[in-house]
């Protein structure tokens, strides 16, 4: 099993295989609107151009962190827009738990020793032969700028 093996509903309700992204980098995130980490947004969705077509990203809205993704997929929708955001958003799920979607399931499992995710804005970068790596909430995302331009050496 592979993470290209998994699918998830994106915010307009349309089923969409992580196959989609086989060959390519990709750095998977859960996200919030309303958690100081929220300006990664804008990071990610500025790396997200720039790295382009080589680098996709998808945006996991969760609200079991302080409360602090506490909209509808409308609502995170709007919210992604008033920060034009391109990159894919997924509908909200859970990451944690009994009901933790089962890419985040895979992902942990993959990368964290099945250890939980710790907050909002923790990232997953999938490389091009789908091996995943786990980084903080508070790794800066213009330090994957460096481990991009490693990637495409």
């Amino acid at each position: 099993m592979s993470i290209y093996n998994y699918e998830y509903v994106n915010n307009a309700g349309e089923t969409v295989s992580m196959s989609k992204y086989k060959g390519k980098m990709l750095i998977i995130v859960n996200t919030a609107s309303k958690c100081g980490f929220t300006p990664q947004y804008l990071t990610l969705q500025r790396l997200y151009q720039d790295y382009a077509p080589n680098l996709e990203v998808v945006a996991f809205p969760c609200n079991q962190f302080g409360g602090q993704e506490p909209g509808n997929d409308s609502d995170i929708k709007q919210f992604c827009n008033t920060m034009n955001v391109t990159f894919d958003i997924a509908s909200k799920i859970e990451v944690n738990g009994d009901n933790a979607h089962p890419i985040y399931k895979y992902l942990k499992l993959s990368a964290k020793d099945n250890r939980d995710i710790d907050w909002n804005f923790e990232k997953f970068l999938v490389d091009q032969n789908g091996n995943i790596t786990n980084y903080r909430p508070d790794f800066l995302v213009t330090d994957f700028i460096d481990i991009l331009n490693d990637y495409s050496r």
